[in-house]
């Protein structure tokens, strides 16, 4: 009579030893991202790639910590599956009133795939619910300072706002920095009216990145509100304002999944969800999750979304994605949805040479780095099941000739054993020939800023075909491609030797000999396939990314610790 009992108190013992790992993961999680405002005061952009790289690595730490307690624990039951529904159970019961329990159960999610090598989902053991909106039950405001403004006294108001939140490091000119906020926002919404500003709230919490605090916000007219985000930066020991973001479009692309992880020491995660949609109404809810760090529920969203998606166009069919065949990845996509699908093909053709695991390296090498608007996010999935059906025919005939090895026939589904989701972009090469001149014209001179901002990332992507980078939806030059990505401090640059003899100067190919590493850039152009148009635009606008000398400057400043800035927005939207 007793076992049932006894049974239920086991489960809930398990389900609370699961949340206390989760918390303590979260509060670990807290203490790496508290360090920022240091870090930032301090001026230590080093120590805060290391925090960056730290943070990220920390979810998977945790859950083999968590694991293997649990196996500590259970011993021979820790793979018992009805043991593990009960816990299931108990855990929801545990988790519900708590504003961020989708995280928790991502977190539980982990460790049962884990202890039962799921390939799919298993609902039976698993939190899947593909019609949950995490954020929808969530009404708790998020923690803001809220100003009311009255009459002209904007700038005052904003001198306000800089004492409210207090750092180590004072201001060069806080009036000064008070009345540029203001100025910039008088002439942003002057559309709104003689006295456009009536209001501002803004985000207790500070949110960092590289070398910049924000202050996240909203600023109200009489009829309407607009985003409003305040860069700071530390000028070696004083602080200053560089910019006031207030249209969408910037404070997109400021958290856009081209850009690495913010530090925002947020006590809870969903209602600071909620608030930046509205800022972002059309930003994806799983890409806000990952670029403030949760990077493991931004991959649960992300699958809800898709599949639900999926399940929504039972007619529509997996396709080859548009653009050249890749001879690394194999690339499909649902027409209906913005994803990619990147699976790594079982051989290579020539001249490929790369070996499957220096391409996972490749992509684990841009997941931990400083990404600087210019790298596509993209996520690991394992074991992704799709219905074979849902494959058309070319695509399936592609995917079971070349890369069997990352496939498991299993009935009627195929699961993939190791898949790359990313944001889809229009590849270059094909927007170029779409757009009218003026639009492909600033597109090719953003492709030349894309190589810049990468190169001072310490990034060369190897391969500089326009068909491995893409556009987004706001005319941005995105690389995604990285099977011969490397570190611009691991390159060798050079000059194209000079011909020997006349027979070398008439050789239609190479006449001189090339180490694995070495790039010549002076040979980009050769190989890029701009119009003449386009290339002179490129090469007038940045030029010296085609001379040997400005790259060897870059390797001689990443050598030195420099630390670059790569501005998240335009240079024209800097306060003077």
């Amino acid at each position: 009579m007793s076992a049932a009992p006894d049974a239920l108190a086991e489960a809930v013992a398990v389900a609370s030893q699961i949340r206390d790992a989760f918390a303590d993961y979260h509060a670990r999680f807290a203490a790496i991202t508290r360090r920022a405002q240091g870090r930032f005061e301090r001026c230590n952009w080093n120590g805060a790639r290391e925090d960056a790289v730290e943070r990220i690595a920390l979810y998977d730490l945790c859950v083999g910590e968590a694991g293997r307690a649990l196996e500590t624990r259970l011993g021979e039951r820790a793979r018992e599956r009805a043991l593990w529904a009960s816990v299931r159970e108990a855990y929801a019961s545990i988790v519900a009133p708590l504003l961020d329990g989708e995280l928790y159960k991502t977190f539980f999610n982990t460790l049962t795939r884990r202890f039962f090598k799921t390939r799919g989902v298993d609902p039976a053991l698993e939190f899947v619910a593909l019609d949950i909106e995490p954020t929808d039950a969530i009404t708790h405001p998020v923690a803001r300072h809220s100003y009311a403004v009255s009459g002209e006294r904007l700038v005052e108001t904003f001198m306000r706002v800089l004492d409210d939140y207090p750092f180590a490091v004072p201001y060069a000119h806080r009036t000064r920095c008070a009345a540029g906020i203001a100025v910039r926002l008088q002439e942003d919404l002057q559309h709104w009216g003689p006295q456009p500003v009536r209001a501002v709230e803004l985000l207790d919490t500070v949110f960092y990145r590289e070398r910049r605090a924000y202050l996240v916000g909203r600023v109200f007219g009489e009829r309407s509100f607009s985003p409003c985000v305040i860069a700071l930066v530390n000028d070696g020991g004083a602080l200053r304002v560089d910019a006031v973001l207030t249209l969408r479009a910037e404070v997109v692309q400021l958290f856009s999944y081209s850009r690495s992880y913010f530090h925002a020491d947020l006590p809870t995660v969903g209602d600071a969800v909620v608030f930046l949609r509205t800022l972002l109404p059309g930003k994806p809810i799983d890409e806000l999750y990952t670029v403030l760090g949760r990077a493991k529920q931004g991959k649960t969203e992300r699958y809800r979304t898709f599949f639900r998606q999926f399940a929504a166009q039972p007619g529509e069919r997996l396709i080859r994605a548009e653009g050249e065949r890749g001879m690394v990845m194999a690339v499909f996509t649902l027409p209906s949805y913005p994803l990619v699908f990147k699976l790594i093909r079982d051989r290579f053709a020539y001249p490929k040479e790369v070996a499957r695991e220096e391409v996972e390296a490749k992509y684990s090498l841009v997941f931990h780095h400083d990404r600087v608007g210019r790298l596509v996010d993209a996520q690991p999935f394992r074991f992704l099941r799709f219905p074979r059906a849902r494959f058309a025919p070319d695509l399936l005939d592609e995917l079971m000739t070349t890369c069997a090895g990352s496939i498991t026939e299993d009935g009627d589904d195929l699961v993939l054993h190791l898949c790359y989701v990313e944001r889809r972009l229009r590849p270059l090469n094909l927007y170029l020939r779409e757009q009218t001149p003026e639009a492909a014209r600033a597109a090719a001179i953003d492709y030349g800023q894309a190589i810049r901002d990468l190169a001072l990332s310490n990034i060369f992507p190897g391969d500089l075909l326009l068909k491995n980078f893409g556009v987004s939806r706001h005319g941005r030059a995105i690389f995604y491609d990285y099977d011969e990505l490397c570190l611009v401090s691991d390159c060798r640059f050079r000059e194209v030797p000079a011909p020997r003899n006349h027979e070398e100067e008439m050789e239609s190919g190479a006449w001189f000999y090339a180490h694995g590493n070495d790039v010549f850039p002076e040979q980009f152009p050769r190989f890029l396939g701009l119009s003449p148009p386009l290339l002179g635009a490129l090469m007038h606008a940045h030029g010296e990314i085609f001379q040997v000398e400005w790259w060897r400057q870059v390797q001689a400043g990443l050598a030195a610790g420099r630390i670059n800035d790569v501005a998240p927005y335009p240079s024209a939207r800097r306060l003077p």
